[in-house]
This record gives structure tokens, C-alpha cells and sequence, in this order.
């Protein structure tokens, strides 16, 4: 047993059953830095976050003659304490109040390289992994004893010192029609023109419109074959989306992953059979170090191969429409139902469901009323299951500010036109460059 896990352990027996927020931070928190692998001058206590806001300790590993304790930028991870009376168990508000405060944190000013964050009051620990702008659960909150305190450090230690480079995204909705393929082409178009090296999958194959759109060959069943089979990998199946750039002279290349007919011959019954729903996300695990970003369009439905995009991605990207009803209520009963059913399988709090937007129809202000109304009809139907989808349909909404805004990428015939070029909307048309470069902002580029 390690010198560290000693003292962490002795640490953790000799806090009273009382301990203040003072009281951990005094005689855990460095502790619990050490333990996950940083030295004293690696750790700067009181952190300021940007905006006036400070998280009580911040850690980075020292850089050449970069110092974090006098440097002072970059933090790696930020560790937001708790005393033990505050209550961390997931059902509690202390706990999201807890959560709220260190995703602010997270994206302050001087926070933009960090990419993880830690929430304890030594009874309770969460780690969260920060990605831009998405902030997602790495782990479940998990109860801390001296009896597993090892293993948790253990594990978030081997988290932290080797982190995916890729977000995962599943296009989702349970309704269709409401444009996931389109948003899915033209953000990976946009991501990839900001710098982003991308992977997109089309796993809709028995509509195989994202492959269609980009005059893509399916793959007979090479997708089939890397599901089925270990000795087959994933990137076989990969083809390169090329859109030259004529005056530069140079290329924007996304990689896809095409429709596969094998995929779209086989019955349902068969595959649910065949596939666990963590297939696609452990086949997925090389190209976690290759990309930064892997989208998956999911199919209208909640069947197998929704069941495994969601299954596959740490955030759900929820496109609906303002004049659709159904689109709305099918996003709530995956926010509600669909993903929690996923998060309690997969035991490490993801994915999670980013709010909804409005995606390629034209509004107007009587639209929108109508639109709200049954969105606040579905938020209080949530209250009732005890369910806050306040967040998801109202992200801007506080209590200090009543904001009822959602993010919207207006109708443009350009948009709907580009699929017959085969070439994304964003490298045909300025306007739908500016809707999906709003878009990748307002979700994930920080």
C-alpha cells in the first residue's frame, strides 16, 4: 500500500462525522490531489475562475519550467469541496446547486484548457469531464468509505491521466423529420472548417439518407462485420468526405462511417440478439484518440440502433420543431425515459441530453406562443414525475431571469437544396455557415 493511499485513508478516518467545508479542505483535499497524482506545486488552492469566482482547489502537472503554483494558468482540474453536511446524493438540490457551481467554474475565463472537474464533501465523489463547452458525468456520484476509497481514486486517477480526445454525439430524436441527418452533415461541415478533425456515422440503415446525401457508397457489410466480430475494426469501413477549397488550394476532409446493407438486411429479433447495446460504444474506443469529434445520426425510433448511438455518446443532440408537437413530447420521453434507461445500464452518468432546438422551419411569434405553451405543458408534466426539464427546453432560464429563448437554425432553401449537390449546406451558402457556426457554438466550442 502506498504512502499516499495511507495518509488519503487516515485522512478520510479522522474527519468528524461534522466536518465543514474548512475542515475538508484542511485535511483532505490535498490529500486527494496527491493521491490522484499531483505534487504541492502542482496545486493552487482558491483558484480564480474568471469573473470574480474562485473553486477552492485547482491542479495541473508542471510543464517544463511552467510551475502551475506561480504560473497560475491552465488548470487541468478543478476540485470543488463540500463540507459533510451538505448532502451530495444525486436526488438532493444541495447536489445540483454542488454540480452548477463547478460547471461555472469549469467554463470560466481562465478555465478554458481544463478538462475536468471533481465535486466532493468526502462522504460523496464525482468526476466530470469538460469537452469546449460540454461539461458530462465521468462517473456516477459515488459514495466514498475507507473500504473503496483506493479503487474510486484509482479509477479517476486512470481517467484523468489518459482522457478521450473525442466527444461523442448521438443525433437524436424519437420523432423523425425533424432534420438530425442534415444537422449532422452540416455540423460535422462547420466543425471541420473551424479546425476539428471529424467522424460521422451513419447508423439509420435502412433510410441511409446521411450516406445518400454526400454520394457516399454504402459499405456492403463491413460495419456489420466490425459489430460482429473483434478481429474487425471499425475504420475499415471509413471513407474520406473531400471539399476543396479552390482558392487556397488546399481540402476539408471529414471522415464517415457509410450505411451498411448487411445492417439493413438483418431482422431485428437477429440483431438484438447479436448486439449488446455497449457494442458500438466499445467499438468506437481507438477513434476516441483519433478525432475530436465523432457524431453518430441516429433513426426515429427506440430500437437497436438507437438504442446503441445512445448508448455510444456522451452528450444527445435533440433537434425538434417549433410547429411539430410530437417532436417536442418525443423529446421529452427520451430526456425523461430513453436516456436515464441507457445512463443506469452504462454506470458512469452518461450520456446526457443537451437542450432542445429548433431546427429548419420558419417561426413567427404566434408560432412560437403556441410552441411554448405545449412546452410548458410538458415541463409540468415533468414536475409532476419529479423531472426537471426546465434545463433542456429553457437552458437560459433562472431564477434571477426568465428567459425563454431556444436556439433556433432557421429554414433556408439552401439548406435543403445542398443535399442534392451532395455537398454540406455550410460549404455552399454563407447564411448556413453562420446558422451551424452558431450552432457549434452554442453547444460545444467554448
Amino acid at each position: 500500500m502506498s504512502t499516499s493511499s495511507l495518509s488519503l485513508k487516515a485522512a478520510l478516518r479522522n474527519l468528524p462525522d461534522n466536518a465543514t467545508e474548512a475542515t475538508v479542505n484542511d485535511f483532505f483535499a490535498n490529500q486527494l490531489l496527491q493521491a490522484l497524482g499531483f505534487q504541492s506545486g502542482e496545486i493552487h488552492p482558491q483558484y480564480p475562475t474568471g469573473g470574480g469566482k474562485a473553486v477552492d482547489q485547482a491542479a495541473r502537472k508542471t510543464i517544463g519550467d511552467d510551475v502551475f503554483l506561480h504560473t497560475k494558468t491552465n488548470p487541468y482540474l478543478l476540485l470543488e469541496l463540500k463540507g459533510r453536511e451538505v448532502n451530495l446524493s444525486t436526488d438532493a438540490a444541495q447536489y445540483q446547486r454542488t454540480v452548477n457551481q463547478l460547471k461555472q467554474y469549469l467554463l470560466g475565463s481562465n478555465c478554458k484548457m481544463s478538462q475536468w472537474g471533481i465535486i466532493t464533501n468526502s462522504c460523496h465523489i464525482q468526476l466530470f469531464r469538460k469537452h469546449g463547452k460540454v461539461i458530462f458525468p465521468a462517473t456516477q456520484c459515488l459514495p466514498l468509505n475507507e473500504d473503496n476509497i483506493d479503487d474510486i481514486v484509482s479509477l479517476i486517477r486512470r481517467k484523468i491521466e489518459k482522457p478521450n480526445k473525442a466527444l461523442t454525439v448521438a443525433v437524436y430524436n424519437n420523432k423523425g423529420g425533424v432534420g438530425k441527418t442534415t444537422t449532422t452533415v452540416n455540423l460535422a461541415g462547420i466543425l471541420t472548417a473551424l479546425g476539428k478533425k471529424v467522424l460521422i456515422i451513419d447508423f439509420d440503415p435502412n433510410q441511409q439518407d446521411l450516406t445518400n446525401s454526400l454520394g457516399l457508397t454504402l459499405t456492403e457489410d463491413t460495419v456489420y462485420k466490425a459489430l460482429t466480430d473483434k478481429s474487425v475494426e471499425l475504420k475499415k469501413a471509413i471513407q474520406t468526405y473531400p471539399f476543396p477549397l479552390k482558392k487556397v488550394n488546399r481540402e476539408l476532409r471529414f471522415d464517415i462511417v457509410p450505411a451498411d446493407k448487411k445492417l439493413a438486411d438483418e431482422p431485428e429479433e437477429k440483431l438484438r440478439n447479436i448486439f449488446k447495446r455497449s457494442t458500438l460504444h466499445r467499438k468506437l474506443e481507438p477513434s476516441r484518440q483519433e478525432y475530436d469529434y465523432i457524431l453518430i445520426d441516429a433513426p426515429p425510433n427506440w430500437r437497436i440502433f438507437s438504442q446503441l448511438a445512445v448508448y455510444a455518446a456522451d452528450v444527445v443532440l435533440i433537434p425538434t420543431k417549433h410547429n411539430n408537437l410530437f417532436s417536442l413530447e418525443n423529446a421529452a420521453i427520451a430526456i425523461k425515459k430513453f436516456i436515464p434507461e441507457v445512463q443506469q445500464e452504462k454506470n458512469d452518468g452518461s450520456p446526457i441530453p443537451l437542450p432542445i432546438f429548433f431546427n429548419g422551419e420558419k417561426t413567427t411569434n404566434p408560432q412560437i406562443a403556441v410552441a411554448r405553451k405545449e412546452i410548458n405543458s410538458i415541463i409540468k408534466a415533468g414536475k409532476k414525475e419529479k423531472i426537471n426539464l426546465l434545463p433542456y427546453f429553457y437552458p437560459r432560464h433562472t431564477k434571477a431571469r426568465e428567459d425563454l429563448s431556444i436556439l433556433e437554425v432557421p429554414s433556408y432553401a439552401n439548406i435543403a437544396s445542398s443535399a442534392f449537390a451532395r455537398v454540406p449546406a455550410v460549404y455552399r451558402d454563407r447564411s448556413a455557415h453562420e446558422y451551424y457556426k452558431n450552432l457549434a457554438k452554442e453547444y460545444f466550442l467554448q
